[in-house]
């Protein structure tokens, strides 16, 4: 058998087809413009902008936002994540001092309480920090990659934990009316923007094997209200989810009034545990996946 470079016409492995970028560079070497190759019509579907934002085609981007981070977050060989919700307007506690400062009136008061939940800005760093230097790995696949909406404050300090642990993290931001853009601890090539709410919560809960939950407003609520449906309803398995700021939350919800009313049963307030730190936050996870703490 004599040595000889098989050409792609010739070889057993390749597709007949050429790819979908060859296509496109075949579709711009037209030798002649027209009428016809100047009309919209005849773009390529796929690089027909216009067209692939049309009302029509609404379950194609769907599926659009749901293929491009699963398939860049398999390449990065992210196996499983740990979700990190929580308000974007809790200062840092750097800031916290300079917020109350700059208030005045009636917001004053707002300023103060909001300053005075600065420390689970510290604690959303610290547990992104313990979970990312613990740098696990099942299956070749990295585990517990914080993940985080990508915005500020809770989602900073969970990002930026991760980051000074030497991890990469990432920030899933979702287009706004007002601008929104992704903090600079999010890891560039796991930083994703989504149009549809829907598919960024799915993307949130699809890796997750452990949620932590800080206060927040109406954006932390849905998440998190959403989250406990899933598992109580059995559609998802059960995962720990870490409820930080217990007088936050029983100010603002009454769960044990809910299952009196009977609209929950009272088991299910065991679908989250309480915690004020990460340490108790990352033991309940560590004992959860019975993990060396």
């Amino acid at each position: 058998m004599t040595d000889k470079k098989i050409d792609q016409d010739h070889d057993l492995s390749g597709r007949k087809f050429y790819p979908a970028e060859k296509e496109a560079e075949f579709s711009k070497a037209v030798p002649h413009s027209t009428p016809q190759t100047e009309h919209p019509a005849y773009k390529l579907a796929f690089q027909d902008r216009d067209f692939l934002l049309r009302e029509e085609l609404r379950p194609v981007r769907f599926q659009l936002e749901l293929l491009k981070p699963e398939m860049l977050l398999d390449e990065a060989g992210v196996g499983s994540t740990l979700v990190m919700y929580g308000s974007a307007r809790i200062p840092s506690p750097e800031q916290a001092e300079a917020l109350v400062a700059n208030a005045t009136g009636d917001k004053k008061a707002v300023a103060k309480r909001l300053a005075a939940k600065a420390k689970y800005y510290q604690e959303s760093y610290n547990l992104a920090r313990i979970a990312s230097e613990k740098s696990i790995i099942q299956d070749g696949k990295r585990q517990f990659v914080i993940c985080s909406g990508g915005g500020p404050s809770i989602m900073e300090a969970a990002n930026h934990g991760a980051s000074d642990a030497g991890a990469e993290s990432i920030g899933l931001n979702i287009v706004l009316p007002h601008e929104q853009a992704p903090n600079s601890y999010v890891t560039p090539y796991l930083s994703f923007q989504f149009h549809y709410f829907a598919l960024r919560k799915m993307h949130f809960l699809l890796r997750a094997k452990a949620v932590a939950v800080f206060p927040g407003g109406f954006g932390t609520f849905d998440e998190f209200f959403e989250l406990l449906t899933l598992i109580q309803t059995g559609k998802m398995k059960a995962m720990p989810i870490l409820l930080f700021g217990k007088e936050f939350w029983n100010k603002v919800i009454d769960f044990e009034a809910l299952a009196d009313e009977g609209t929950i049963n009272h088991e299910d307030l065991n679908l989250f545990r309480w915690c004020e730190t990460a340490e108790e936050a990352w033991t309940h996870i560590a004992k959860f996946y019975d993990l060396e703490e």
